[in-house]
């Protein structure tokens, strides 16, 4: 498997519906936003690496810094599908590969997911289940960007489209498909494009791909404005309307093995965009009144993505569905992939014509990343589909604390 902060950079992103974190940083459009007032001298830097050989998971050892889960056991709808994503996947003898975590091995994740879903279906009363998590599971947090627990939360989603699949006056702008010769290892990283004899060289920049005409003939979609296929770059995937009323899905497949920049820290410097008023509607009207303007910006960004035609819901980098507030995000190089997970932080829900920001507190499963979601101290969160989920993925920007569990 709108979050125009991430763009997926491995197998699928879905959404990879995947990582777009994608204004947003949740769109993985803002890296430069802020939460919180702080003082200039004390600005996070949520994308801090991980120190070499530090594991992005603590196991908490002090009884009295495990959260109550009691608050997150009321609402368990789609918890129990999305954990069947995390089970499917981890069948595939290939996801042996990234395990053991520290001292996390595969079949401790399995075993993990496979208990909790049990819990899941005894009907327990929330303090009943939180009581039996806390019996049954070790609890780790994430150490954050500064060793202290702390994460930006953003929210990504699945932006709907109208398009066609033949080019028209009106449907222009088009998405490519993946050139043949490029290609990527077993772990998505992309090695650059093939020669016949087998060597590599470097995908050109998206400024130089857009001006050159080296994808004729890729086209899979046609979409009717510029601004909307960088969105779809960005969250990597979409729902495309067809003119029959026909919805199709065009997922992540690779990208051209440049690293993502937003646009919007040129955009706020050079004094489009007002920083405080950030926002994807902002820009996306932005770019409606000046559309000349489109390229001058987004060409500044140089990673490119390829899509296909999926006929089924947006997949996530673990190439299994992504789902509504369940699936996460996170740095799949330091994070456990397909790992039942546990989040607190204050997210925008809707209040009548606006919103509200309130206290979450939710099982997830870590089944994505994105271009912007690096290091420990980045989350990005599943939204959904269409432009509510995408307003309200552009709203999500909030410190929280990221947990995960795994059976003792």
């Amino acid at each position: 498997m709108i979050n125009i902060y991430t763009q997926k950079n491995i197998n699928k992103r879905f959404l990879s519906l995947c990582s777009l974190c994608l204004v947003i940083t949740c769109l993985g459009l803002l890296p430069g936003c802020q939460p919180k007032k702080r003082s200039a001298d004390k600005t996070p830097n949520y994308s801090r690496p991980l120190p070499a050989g530090k594991l992005a998971l603590r196991k908490i050892t002090n009884p009295l810094e495990i959260p109550d889960f009691t608050a997150g056991c009321f609402d368990l709808s789609n918890l129990s599908t999305a954990i069947g994503h995390s089970l499917n996947y981890l069948q595939k003898r290939s996801s042996r590969q990234y395990y053991p975590y520290g001292n996390i091995t595969h079949e401790k994740v399995v075993a993990s997911l496979t208990t909790f879903d049990v819990l899941l279906k005894q009907n327990l009363s929330p303090s009943e289940l939180n009581k039996q998590i806390r019996e049954v599971f070790d609890i780790y947090t994430s150490v954050g960007y500064n060793d202290k627990g702390s994460v930006l939360f953003t929210g990504y989603y699945t932006p709907i489209f109208a398009g066609t699949k033949t080019p028209t006056a009106q449907f222009r702008y088009p998405l490519f498909k993946k050139p043949d010769n490029l290609i990527k290892n077993e772990h998505g990283k992309i090695l650059g494009l093939q020669n016949r004899d087998g060597t590599f060289y470097q995908c050109p920049e998206r400024r130089a791909i857009s001006s050159t005409g080296l994808l004729n003939g890729l086209e899979i979609i046609w979409l009717s404005d510029p601004f909307e296929v960088y969105i779809a770059h960005v969250q990597g995937s979409a729902k495309i309307r067809l003119p029959d009323g026909e919805l199709i899905t065009v997922g992540y497949t690779a990208n051209n093995g440049h690293p993502y920049r937003s646009i919007t820290t040129d955009m706020i410097r050079d004094g489009v965009i007002d920083k405080a008023h950030l926002s994807l509607s902002s820009l996306i009207k932005y770019f409606k009144t000046n559309p000349k303007r489109v390229d001058s910006y987004v060409n500044r960004n140089p990673r490119f993505v390829f899509f296909d035609i999926q006929n089924s819901a947006p997949h996530g980098s673990i190439n299994a569905p992504v789902t509504p507030l369940r699936t996460i995000a996170t740095d799949k190089n330091i994070y456990p992939r397909a790992a039942l997970a546990f989040h607190s932080v204050a997210l925008p829900v809707p209040y009548g014509s606006t919103y509200r920001k309130q206290i979450q507190k939710s099982f997830v499963l870590d089944q994505d990343t994105g271009g912007a979601i690096r290091a420990p101290g980045r989350c990005d969160i599943y939204i959904g589909q269409g432009d509510l989920a995408g307003d309200r993925a552009g709203k999500t920007f909030e410190e929280g604390r990221l947990y995960y569990l795994f059976l003792k």
